[in-house]
């Protein structure tokens, strides 16, 4: 299939046909770690107008992450299947148009891809920025509708946290483009109940949720520019010996091929609702509990605890279980890092993890 828009990234290391990825490059220096969360802290920069070295994974870090497929690889086959099955019938003329956010979106999103084009769909996907307090990327979402019909417009993200970038989309939607429907935003899992749709709501170990420019295309984390125009990232080529990015995609992909007829996902607004009040009492008791005056502090999940570990100044790292497997690559790096990890039980509930960015400045 001929994708309409194109950009410098292109597919990154996918196939080319999976995705286009609706960002430019950018030249910028990076941030040392803690120096961007004195500058986030302080209010001197937004964490979107930084980029800090992404380092490959360890030894440790890639076994852990074959050993997450092999456990979850079977469970995000289900997921995908159930979720595309569910977006048979907002077909517009036999054609969707699914818009994953970079990054954590980008792999459900070439999944779901090549599991509707087995179900006789036309399918355009795009890989495009949003970024928290910032909203999507307002240039690349105009410049699609002006090739694909609104209606047929699906957002594909990871997984929810506590619900930031739902929030930003619906309101980047309301108030900045002319976007007829309620946002569509797919997920695995949704634990605080923002997503229009989820296969799941418990927070488990994704086996995407644990790498970062190795499992996303070699692509990374999306930058706010200084200029007018789509929104810009850095490719990651110095790591393609360690790129899991096709090997997650193909693994995946076969698992469902041989999958047994599957249900279409359900996600009631009912069962939503629930959840948001059960993340919210979590998340307003941590936050009273360690004195937390900005929730930008709290990153929730598994995949969002872990990566806050890699990627910023953590101060406490929270689990239900020690015990748990799902867990064991975040709790080793907070090891590592020197950073306490508390047991807390069913306090968490719905989530397994939760990491508290430190008070620094």
């Amino acid at each position: 299939m001929t994708q309409l828009l194109t950009s410098q990234i292109g597919s990154g290391s996918y196939q080319v046909d999976d995705i286009q990825f609706l960002l430019r490059p950018l030249n910028i220096s990076p941030t040392d770690v803690a120096q961007k969360e004195r500058l986030i802290q302080s209010g001197q920069k937004h964490y979107s107008e930084m980029i800090s070295t992404e380092h490959a994974p360890s030894a440790n870090h890639q076994a852990i992450f074959e050993q997450a497929l092999a456990q979850g690889g079977a469970r995000m086959a289900q997921a995908v299947q159930s979720l595309a099955l569910a977006l048979l019938p907002y077909q517009i003329d036999g054609q969707l148009t699914l818009l994953s956010l970079v990054r954590a979106g980008v792999p459900l999103g070439v999944l779901l891809t090549r599991a509707l084009r087995d179900m006789g769909v036309t399918v355009a996907h795009y890989g495009i920025s949003i970024i928290r307090d910032r909203g999507i990327d307002v240039q690349a979402i105009n410049d699609i509708c002006q090739v694909h019909t609104p209606q047929s417009l699906i957002f594909v993200d990871g997984w929810t946290g506590k619900g930031a970038i739902a929030k930003e989309l619906a309101h980047t939607l309301a108030t900045q483009i002319t976007y007829p429907i309620e946002p569509r935003l797919v997920t695995l899992t949704d634990p605080c109940g923002v997503a229009w749709l989820a296969a799941a709501h418990d927070d488990w170990l994704i086996p995407s949720g644990i790498l970062g420019a190795t499992v996303s295309g070699l692509v990374s984390r999306s930058i706010w520019p200084q200029d007018v125009g789509w929104h810009g990232c850095v490719r990651c080529d110095d790591l393609q010996s360690f790129d899991n990015s096709r090997y997650l995609i193909e693994t995946v992909n076969h698992l469902r091929q041989q999958l047994t007829p599957q249900k279409a996902a359900v996600w009631p607004v009912e069962h939503r609702n629930i959840l948001q009040a059960a993340s919210q009492k979590v998340i307003s008791d941590i936050a009273t509990r360690f004195n937390i005056s900005s929730i930008n502090r709290i990153k929730s999940g598994i995949a969002e605890a872990t990566r806050a570990v890699m990627r910023r100044v953590p101060e406490h790292v929270l689990v239900s279980s020690k015990q748990d497997n799902d867990v064991r690559l975040l709790v080793q790096l907070a090891q590592q890092a020197g950073v306490a990890v508390e047991e807390v039980g069913q306090q968490l509930h719905p989530y397994r993890a939760l990491t508290i960015i430190k008070k620094v400045g």
